[in-house]
């Protein structure tokens, strides 16, 4: 199983292939777009693995991760999808985590709110996710708050202040479409 393929009025939202790796490994080596993740840039063979891993999560969960490529230049934009990371996190996480990464050069469109709300319209999207927040993230707390999920626990993971988020999936809800 692969990443179905999803549009929005601006946004390709895709699955991941091979020949990614070197905009992926971009994105990632960004001090910006790890900041409030990792803490550090990620070398090229940990992006390789985190390829890796989307695939896995396609095969054996039946979702994933997709890459957001923007339809008017299809340019990367960025990476977005559900996740089963296994956490070292108390509270354990309850069901599968939205996660979201964009290039800072693709920052201040709405383009993460319109790719996220895209996946979460998705019909094959889990019956609930979560997300897990860096306390300083800001502009990540204010997406989650915008389309939907609530604070339910905080928490320390890898010794940095956290905060989880929940949010039920309703497959009846519409996909609100962001203007071109």
């Amino acid at each position: 199983m692969s990443a179905p393929l999803i549009e929005t009025v601006r946004l390709r939202l895709r699955a991941h292939r091979p020949a990614d790796l070197d905009v992926c490994a971009a994105l990632w080596s960004d001090p910006i777009v790890t900041r409030y993740i990792s803490g550090r840039p990620f070398s090229r063979e940990e992006v390789w693995a985190r390829l890796l891993r989307y695939a896995g999560h396609w095969l054996w969960m039946g979702y994933g991760f997709w890459i957001i490529e923007e339809k008017s230049t299809g340019a990367f934009a960025g990476e977005l999808g559900f996740a089963e990371c296994e956490r070292d996190l108390h509270p354990r996480l309850d069901a599968p985590e939205a996660g979201w990464a964009l290039s800072p050069r693709f920052h201040g469109r709405g383009y993460a709110e319109e790719a996220l709300r895209a996946i979460l319209a998705w019909e094959a999207a889990p019956a609930r996710a979560t997300c897990l927040i860096h306390t300083a993230n800001l502009p990540s707390i204010r997406l989650a708050q915008k389309c939907g999920f609530t604070e339910s626990a905080r928490a320390e993971y890898r010794d940095q202040p956290t905060i989880i988020f929940h949010r039920e999936i309703s497959r009846a809800e519409p996909l609100r479409r962001t203007p071109a």
